[in-house]
């Protein structure tokens, strides 16, 4: 079973940046850049029950979401045009633990 997790991990070492920028394309003398948010996570393991029978498994997943993309114009502009809907999925957790966080803290002021 380990030798399983150091092979899925060899496998995904590089995969890094390819996981937030994508391959430049070229769209009628622009070049593109797609921007992403992904990650992914791997797990496994091993054990036995009380009549020493030997049990494994493992399992793994991941998520890419779109944030828009880098495109670059005539004369050397590059410039971020961004997927709202995208950017809206990545938002709301972030504004919904600063929520709670804040709540937190006004009560805590307020003792």
């Amino acid at each position: 079973m380990a030798d399983l997790v150091l092979e899925l991990a060899e496998t995904v070492a590089g995969v890094g940046v390819k996981t937030s920028y994508g391959e430049p394309i070229d769209l009628d003398g622009t070049k593109v850049v797609p921007v992403a948010l992904g990650y992914y996570g791997f797990g496994a393991g091993s054990g036995s029950d009380d009549s020493g029978d030997q049990a494994g498994g493992g399992g793994g997943g991941g998520l890419s979401i779109p944030l828009g993309a880098y495109v670059g114009r005539a004369g050397g502009e590059v410039r971020f045009e961004p997927n709202l809907i995208g950017l809206i999925l990545v938002v709301t957790p972030l504004i919904w633990v600063t929520g709670k966080a804040l709540r937190w803290v006004i009560r805590a002021l307020k003792r």
